[in-house]
């Protein structure tokens, strides 16, 4: 049997107040449209259609950029209901040769594959299958309607209910499994009498209630969509937690889940700490036994085993086993840390290697810099990598000492074992072992503090 689905991603999101396509916000570093896809993802369906419409192009690439399989869209130009957007589906042929069809929404993040499953082992036989809830406070909700008998017979939207209707607590997900053939048949009567002048799915049901109509009935907080900032606040905090509880059983330390963020993607080994303030986002991974936190932010960044970063900020980077960052260091992209190096306090770094055991130890810019294994890099050291038009590079080598408060005008190598003296510019190479210093000679002027005083003592007008 061949079964499809139709995820409705056409609407604008009114309630969002937004210029963004209300699919493509983003929760727990995914979109909704994406949290979607990932959820029907292990059912291995054999077709799924994408409806398209505000902002097509761009919610076209975000479901393509999830690289499902049997991947499909259809154009929904003017969004006039559910109805009319599976109908858009029917007419341009996606759901052709398809048995059955489970169509669902594009905003429930929370969604998970269990109860798609029940959903689709249920409804053999039947000619649809709805996904209920209930809830204490129904209101906005479309109300499944049962008989004496308690089998569904239709369904009523919010606006176009009466005071009876509107009581019941078991509602509607918008979530439904069909046979393809009884659904085609009946979008094509859909009417447009009700309070919203639009094509609405439900109206499908009550004429198919002869052939069999079912509900299963699923956990409020996995089915509930989204429909403003609010509610897209909430889900973030039921995913997040969700990505720590799957952590945690994997055997990561999280020593805060209230105060720890991972979004979803982000891949952490076992025995890794997350102190509080920790935030892993984007194309995160994080190797055994390193520790991340407090209050640390790393975004795009390999980190390796037994590494340590805190109170700092780390995007595309890649920190080598055993390496340390932080406090209050920022890492840009480009930035390698090998084994065991250190990104000291109010240390900045920009697309600079940092071999293995060199130290960066304090309040230092590295740009655009190959610092070599074992060298050591004075506080107040800066690589001064931009002219004003381009940026150059700065080669420090092997086990050399750059004195504190020197500046690096790029581009410029500094030998294995050099150093340099404090407080120097350095403008030209320095050979291997040798010391290149760049001070005016110390003067000393004596009894200048005495001479200061008394000449600030003088009215205004009389000092010369």
């Amino acid at each position: 049997m061949s079964r499809a689905a139709v995820v409705l991603a056409a609407g604008k999101g009114t309630r969002f107040r937004s210029d963004r396509a209300k699919v493509l916000h983003t929760v727990a570093g995914r979109s909704m449209l994406r949290w979607v896809l990932e959820a029907l993802r292990p059912l291995e369906l054999d077709r799924v259609v994408v409806v398209v419409g505000h902002q097509a192009d761009a919610v076209r690439a975000e479901a393509e950029a999830a690289g499902m399989d049997g991947l499909t869209f259809a154009q929904q130009d003017t969004q006039r209901g559910t109805g009319h957007a599976v109908r858009c589906a029917v007419d341009q042929g996606a759901l052709d040769g398809m048995d059955s069809v489970v169509v669902l929404p594009g905003d429930v993040p929370l969604l998970e594959p269990e109860p798609l499953r029940r959903l689709l082992d249920d409804s053999s036989g039947a000619a649809a299958t709805i996904l209920s809830f209930e809830v204490d406070d129904p209101a906005g909700y479309g109300r499944l309607v049962r008989d004496r008998a308690g089998q569904v017979n239709r369904i009523v939207e919010h606006a176009d209910a009466d005071a009876h209707e509107r009581a019941i607590r078991e509602v509607n997900s918008a979530i439904y499994a069909f046979d393809a053939k009884a659904l085609i048949g009946e979008l094509q009567s859909l009417a447009v009498d009700n309070e919203q002048g639009e094509e609405y799915l439900t109206d499908v049901i009550a004429p198919l209630v002869p052939r069999g109509v079912g509900a299963v009935v699923a956990p409020a907080e996995i089915v509930a969509g989204v429909n403003d900032r609010v509610q897209l606040a909430d889900a973030g905090a039921v995913l997040r937690r969700r990505v720590l509880d799957d952590l945690m059983r994997s055997g990561v330390t999280v020593v805060d889940p209230s105060a720890t963020y991972v979004e979803a993607g982000v891949s952490v080994d076992v025995d890794v700490v997350l102190q509080p303030g920790t935030h892993l986002e984007g194309a995160t991974s994080v190797a055994a036994g390193a520790e991340i936190g407090p209050y640390a932010r790393v975004k795009d960044t390999t980190v390796g085993e037994g590494a340590v970063i805190s109170y700092s900020v780390v995007t595309g980077a890649q920190i080598g086993p055993e390496a340390t960052v932080g406090p209050y260091s920022h890492l840009r992209p480009g930035t390698r840390l090998e084994r065991g190096a250190k990104a000291g306090e109010f240390v900045g770094m920009k697309n600079a290697v940092i071999g293995e055991g060199a130290k960066v130890p304090h309040l230092s810019y590295i740009g655009d810099a190959d610092i070599g294994p074992g060298a050591n890099i004075g506080a107040a050291t800066v690589t001064v990598n931009y002219d004003g038009f381009s940026k150059h590079r700065t080669v420090v080598g092997p086990g050399a000492r750059v004195g504190s408060d020197t500046m690096l005008v790029a581009p410029i190598t500094i030998g294995a074992e050099a150093y340099t003296g404090a407080g120097s510019v350095i403008t030209t190479d320095v050979p291997d072992g040798a010391l290149a210093v760049e001070r005016t000679e110390q003067r000393i002027i004596e009894g200048y503090a005495e001479r200061k005083r008394a000449r600030n003592a003088k009215p205004p007008e009389d000092r010369g």
